[in-house]
This record gives C-alpha cells, sequence and structure tokens, in this order.
C-alpha cells in the first residue's frame, strides 16, 4: 500500500471524533499519516457554551486541549489558519506551509444565519464560539454595574432589559442561565431583581419545535414561573443598539439581544469550489462524499444531505455519526472494501433551562427535572470519556458539581460546600494513630500487648499470639481452622474480645473469601498482609502522605472486617472517620500540600503529554540561524 495521507479540517465534535476512530485503526500502520489542522489548539464544547455566557461555569470547563486528546496518539496537531483549499491539486495552504492529502475530510462547522435582518450582526450577540460566550458574559455584568448608578428609570430598564431571539435549543438553554444568573447580579450589584426583564422572542407560533408539544409546554411553563416573557408569532425586522423593531410593529427597548435564531454553513466553505446548498453547507452523496470530488468528505454542520426528505441536523450526534460514517469508508477505500450508506440513528433530544431544569426525549422516555438534567450531564460524561478518559470526566464533575456556584446544579450547592481542611487534622491524627496501634497489637500479638507495660508492648518481640506467626491463623474461619486445638483456642480468643456486627459471614463474602484464602498456608501470608496494611494506612494518616488513598483504605478494610464477622460497632469509627479525611485532610498541615502538585505534573506529563509552546512544535532554531524538524 502507497503512503496515504489524510487531513482533518476543523477540530470540532466531527472532526475529533473522525481523527479518533482513523488513529485507532491505524496506530501501528506508518503507512498512514493523519493530520488535524486547526486555527485553535483546542476542542470546544459547543453545546456548553451557554454555561459560560450565564456565569455558571469558567471558560476553562469548555475548552479541552488537543495535544491532551491525541498525545501518544498518530495523529499530527497543527495549528494554523488555513488560507485556501485547492481540491483540484489536493493541497491546503496555510500562512506557514502547505498540506498536500489523498483523502481531505472537512469539518469547518457552521456560522450563525442573520437573514439579511438589518443591525443584528453589528448589534446582536451571537453564541457561536467561547470569544461570543465571553462578550455575553462581560456585557451582562457590565450592563447591571451600569444600571446600579443609573439615575434614569428609562435607560436603566432598558439595561437591565435582556432579550434571546430563537426559542431553539440554544436560546432556551441561554435563557435559562440567565433566569439563574439574574439573583446573583442583582445581589451583587445592588439592583432590584423585579427590575430585570428576560424574553425571548420567535417568529414562529412555537417554542422548541424539535421536542413534541407536551414537552415545548413543560419548558414554557417553567419559564413563565420564573417572570420570563415569552414573544411567539414576533419576527425582528431591525436591531439598533438601543432597541429591537418586531414586525407587528412593537419596540423593545433593550441594549442586549443574544441571537440563535439559526445556522449556514461556514463562509469559508465557498472558497473550496464544491457543491453548496443555500445554507452553504457542502452537498454530499449517502456516503458523506462530496458531490464533486471523492475523497473530500464532510462532517458534521458542514454537510448537507436530505435523509427521508429531511436535511441533516446540525447537532452533536449527526456530526458523531457521519464521522463515524466517513471514517468506516475512507477506510475501506485504502483497503478496498465495500463503503456504507450514512444512516442516522439520533438518541434524542435535550435541552437545560438553567442548572436544575431540563426537559428531555431520551431513547422514547420523556423526562422532566432533574431526571431530564441527570440525563444530559450522563450523556456529557459519556462524550468526555470517549474524547480524554477519566481525565475529562473528573473536570466536568468538578466543574458542574463541586467547584459550582450558586447553587446552580441538580445537587444545589451541596456539593461544592467547602470548609477549611485544617479542621481535619485532629480527627487525621487521631485515626491514624488508632490504625498503628491496632497493627502493632496484632503485630506482637493481642495477648502478649494486653500482658506487657510501657514500651514492654514494642520491645517484647514477637508473641505467640502474633499475627505473624507461621501456624497462628487468627481469622475465624471455619474452612481453615480443620478442628485443630491451637486453631479453635485462637478463635475462642478472637471472638471472647468483641461481640460482631455480624454474627456470621454472607454468602458472597464467604464464597470470595475462601477463594482468596484458600488454605491456612495463603491465611498467614493474607494476616501478614492486612497488619501491614493497617500500618500503612496509620504511617500515611500521620504523615498527611496519599491521605484520599489511605482513607478509603480505611473504609474499605473496616467493611471487610465487619463482613467477615470479626469486628463490632467499635470500628465503625474508622469507616465513617475515614469518609470525612478524603475530604482533603492532608492538604494542611500534611505531606499531600508539597506531594500532591508535584505528582500531579508528572502523572500529567506521562498521561496527558508535557506542556509545550505551540511555535516550538515544528522547528527547532539553532543559534546560527538554521532550522530543524524536530
Amino acid at each position: 500500500m502507497s503512503k496515504k495521507n489524510i487531513v482533518i479540517l476543523g477540530a470540532g465534535y466531527g472532526g475529533v471524533q473522525a481523527a479518533k476512530i482513523l488513529s485507532k485503526k491505524y496506530k501501528k500502520n506508518n503507512d498512514v499519516e493523519i493530520t488535524l489542522i486547526d486555527r485553535n489548539p483546542i476542542h470546544t464544547l459547543m453545546t456548553e457554551l451557554h454555561e459560560v455566557a450565564g456565569g455558571r461555569v469558567e471558560p476553562d470547563s469548555v475548552q479541552v486541549d488537543l495535544r491532551k486528546i491525541f498525545y501518544k496518539t498518530k495523529v499530527n496537531i497543527i495549528t494554523e489558519e488555513v488560507t485556501a483549499v485547492d481540491v483540484n491539486k489536493q493541497v491546503l495552504t496555510t500562512e506557514f506551509s502547505e498540506y498536500k492529502y489523498d483523502y481531505l475530510i472537512l469539518g469547518t462547522g457552521s456560522e450563525p444565519a442573520y437573514f439579511g435582518i438589518p443591525g443584528v450582526k453589528e448589534n446582536g450577540f451571537s453564541l457561536w464560539s467561547l470569544n461570543d460566550a465571553l462578550k455575553i458574559r462581560h456585557h451582562i455584568e457590565e450592563m447591571f454595574k451600569l444600571a446600579s448608578r443609573e439615575r434614569n428609570a428609562q435607560k436603566r430598564q432598558a439595561m437591565l432589559t435582556f432579550a434571546v431571539a430563537g426559542a431553539g435549543f440554544t436560546g432556551i438553554e441561554m435563557l435559562g442561565e440567565l433566569m439563574e444568573w439574574k439573583k446573583k447580579l442583582c445581589k451583587e450589584y445592588n439592583v432590584d431583581i423585579n427590575d430585570v426583564k428576560l424574553m425571548v422572542i420567535e417568529a414562529l407560533g412555537s417554542i422548541l419545535n424539535i421536542l413534541d408539544d407536551k414537552m415545548a409546554l413543560k419548558a414554557e411553563n417553567y419559564m413563565l414561573k420564573h417572570k420570563v416573557e415569552i414573544l411567539k408569532n414576533s419576527a425582528i425586522t431591525e436591531v439598533t443598539p438601543e432597541e429591537v423593531s418586531l414586525k407587528d410593529g412593537r419596540k423593545i427597548s433593550t441594549r442586549t439581544l443574544i441571537w440563535t435564531c439559526g445556522v449556514q454553513g461556514n463562509s469559508f466553505a465557498k472558497e473550496f469550489g464544491l457543491t453548496l446548498n443555500n445554507r452553504g453547507r457542502v452537498s454530499t452523496n449517502e456516503f458523506m462524499q462530496s458531490l464533486d470530488k471523492e475523497n473530500v468528505y464532510v462532517v458534521g454542520d458542514a454537510a448537507f444531505l436530505e435523509e427521508n426528505s429531511k436535511p441533516l441536523p446540525q447537532i452533536v450526534e449527526a456530526a458523531l455519526q457521519t464521522a463515524e460514517t466517513v471514517s468506516h469508508n475512507i477506510i475501506a477505500d485504502i483497503e478496498n472494501k465495500e463503503k456504507k450508506a450514512f444512516k442516522s440513528n439520533y438518541h434524542g433530544f435535550m435541552v437545560s433551562i438553567g442548572g436544575r431544569y431540563a426537559v428531555a426525549d431520551v431513547g422514547g422516555m420523556k423526562l422532566t427535572g432533574f431526571l431530564a438534567t441527570a440525563m444530559k450531564h450522563v450523556v456529557n460524561l459519556h462524550y468526555l470519556f470517549g474524547v480524554g478518559g477519566f481525565y475529562l470526566i473528573f473536570r466536568y464533575l468538578f466543574h458542574e458539581f463541586f467547584d459550582i456556584k450558586e447553587r446552580r446544579s441538580i445537587l444545589g450547592g451541596h456539593a461544592s460546600a467547602k470548609s477549611p481542611s485544617f479542621w481535619l487534622i485532629p480527627l487525621r491524627l487521631y485515626i491514624g494513630s488508632m490504625w498503628v496501634l491496632e497493627a502493632l497489637k496484632k503485630l506482637i500479638g493481642e495477648q502478649t500487648w494486653a500482658n506487657a507495660s510501657g514500651f514492654g508492648k514494642i520491645t517484647s518481640g514477637l508473641g505467640p499470639d502474633s499475627w505473624f506467626r507461621s501456624g497462628n491463623i487468627k481469622l475465624p474461619f471455619d474452612w481453615l481452622l480443620d478442628g485443630t486445638a491451637s486453631a479453635s483456642a485462637t478463635t475462642e480468643g478472637a471472638t471472647t474480645q468483641v461481640t460482631p456486627i455480624l454474627s456470621s459471614m454472607p454468602g458472597f463474602f464467604k464464597a470470595i473469601m475462601k477463594i482468596m484464602i484458600p488454605n491456612p498456608d495463603v491465611a498467614i501470608w493474607f494476616q501478614r498482609i492486612v497488619v501491614c496494611t493497617e500500618l500503612a494506612i496509620g504511617l500515611c494518616l500521620l504523615a498527611g502522605l496519599f491521605t484520599w488513598l489511605a482513607s478509603a483504605a480505611s473504609a474499605f478494610l473496616t467493611v471487610n472486617f465487619v463482613l467477615s464477622a470479626m469486628a463490632g460497632y467499635d470500628i465503625l469509627w474508622f469507616f465513617f472517620g475515614g469518609i470525612a479525611l478524603m475530604a482533603g485532610a492532608g492538604k494542611s498541615v500534611g505531606l499531600d500540600y508539597y506531594v500532591m502538585p508535584w505528582l500531579g505534573k508528572i502523572l500529567g506529563n506521562f498521561w496527558l503529554g508535557k506542556q509545550k509552546p505551540l511555535y516550538k512544535d515544528e522547528t527547532s532554531v539553532y543559534s546560527n540561524g538554521t532550522s530543524a524538524k524536530l
């Protein structure tokens, strides 16, 4: 097979998905080269931009570094602006270089459509990039700041009137964020909340048309309950810096219009010389190939294909599924196999209205409120796991639950409630000391420990009842004892000390223990491991080192003792204390304060790649001015 160059233009949902599928397929094939080109070094989670615009999460929550997604893969990341695409010569030109291809995947996405309405582009805000979201966020904060000082009632009302044009998913989700955010802003800037007006302006007679009428009505009623004004059959005819004009002659005084009324293909697609539809999307056949060039494939919002007389929807699932089709067909072409036609399999639609309410139609299930919001989080987690694994899962959980402010999540503020970790220091030292004492008692022998006094407890050496001595079975498991006198005595000594919480082991746990500890020889080594584990837990807690793991081990070991019918109620201290200590107890007066940042850096470099300046990715400049490819 001759060498094949696959170039992917655009790091959106479709482009990233195609790159991951192809890199996995050809990770050991040096005859296939995969290049992903985007002007930015990040993959933006477009469906979450409203959370940034509405002040719920910080900008980094919707950005994923491409180098962290494709670290240790064969995908070459090029962060450059493509200035021209020549589909005849099969080459992409940037301001720095040219990139030849055998297969081109266009994932250039879409952009807002303004339908020729005067003043919308100049005076309104779009929500189609991270930069757009930040502009909206800063503008809204500025409006509250100015309104707090404005004496003129009409001017103040215009500043505090926030209009969202378009009642599709993006518009309703943006409006939902404003519903929640306004409470915080009113408190921060000392503005009367009754002066704030939120409205949705929709040209059609209904909202959320992609959902059924019942679900759309629930969303509408929720917004009305929160004093949102919904203007239906209200087409916008003109927008000025100070007002919005409607078709019926009404004029709305506002300084803020957020435009979400529609999208079209990225205007850059005109440079390709390929067949476009009337909305600037590249027309494709059923294999997601351009109608003009068989080796040019299109994914996501940039593609136009009619399926059952309906155009390909511009949603994330469509982007992911077209990417799967495109990847399959490029692989099929390289390997002379049969291509497959695109066939959609959408699982449903979800729209959040703030962080605590949503409506969803997923897999035939119609959900609202908590369940719908939870389902939306599950879908997001599923996507992020596929893109970046557990790293992105943890990031998402922190942004959406543990770092959330103003109770703007389905868990309210419970998961984000924080207190200084130094309050946990006494508990950490106490539980650590108790684990060390438990380990020493077992190491020396419980009876030997009880009979000795002072330092003699430690200096007396291993007693005949030590958990370390061969033949001294301390685990009261009937299949280990075999009726021997020494074992019986040991069991009697063990069982008379405490009244176990459980009178006998549960059946499932007994089956596990029989597999792990099948005979007395293994039991002795298991006992030694238990003692060493207890000692390690105690020392780690005392030092504040790997405190989370030590605390989790404390809780886990306690559960095992209880299920083994060896422990009384007094041991539960170790369980509940361990759970409490998992809240960062080692970060105050503990080694975790120093070790965890260092370890995070080391592991981050190993798993995600060492961060390096973009301009040093391609060439290394020597002192004499010459350069060499890295």
